[in-house]
């Protein structure tokens, strides 16, 4: 589907010279002299660079549709990673490098979304939250004031977060994947 310079938006999957990018910013400029334009910051989603390109309101670009399909992620093998689909149990091989940081929060039988671009994995959605066991947390400072002060502790998977005061090690809380942070105590 072809769209406009201007149409652009984050989260847009585009084909531009013959790769595919994900849009991550974009800044609509109307400069004194000349017509607007978009400036659009996108990455590849297949080898990772980044790129800055300028779409005036003539340009088009084609945007294009991934099929999502669910997966079932079942182990690590080396720098690779292994899902099996849940629908024909066919397992699939992806380079950890696919999933990014990300991949910290993988676990055994975790159910993802794989989006697909011509029958190829390109990203992988994890659950929004998780739950994890902190293994390790530091005692807390007396005297700190009980409203803003979190403190460091590594879990199970060896991600490092920020935790209230009053969680110690064992406890099981849930993660936001995304930004890495403290959600809630697990029920």
């Amino acid at each position: 589907m072809k769209i406009s310079g201007v149409e652009i938006r984050p989260g847009n999957i585009l084909e531009y010279e013959g790769g595919i990018w994900k849009v991550a910013k974009i800044q609509h400029t109307q400069p004194g002299k000349g017509g607007a334009y978009m400036q659009v910051e996108m990455k590849n989603l297949i080898d990772g660079r980044k790129t800055n390109v300028r779409f005036r309101s003539a340009d088009t670009v084609e945007k294009v549709r991934l099929e999502t399909k669910d997966f079932q992620y079942l182990y690590a093998e080396g720098t690779d990673l292994v899902f099996m689909d849940k629908d024909s149990y066919e397992q699939i091989t992806i380079a950890k490098a696919v999933i990014g940081d990300d991949a910290d929060f993988l676990q055994d039988g975790m159910e993802v979304v794989l989006e697909l671009w011509e029958e190829r994995p390109i990203s992988v959605e994890l659950p929004e939250n998780i739950e994890a066991t902190i293994v390790e947390a530091d005692a807390v400072v007396k005297g700190q004031t009980a409203s803003s002060s979190y403190k460091p502790a590594i879990l199970d998977n060896g991600v490092r977060v920020m935790v209230p005061p009053h969680i110690s090690s064992g406890t099981r809380i849930v993660v936001n994947v995304a930004d890495r942070e403290y959600v809630r105590r697990a029920d």
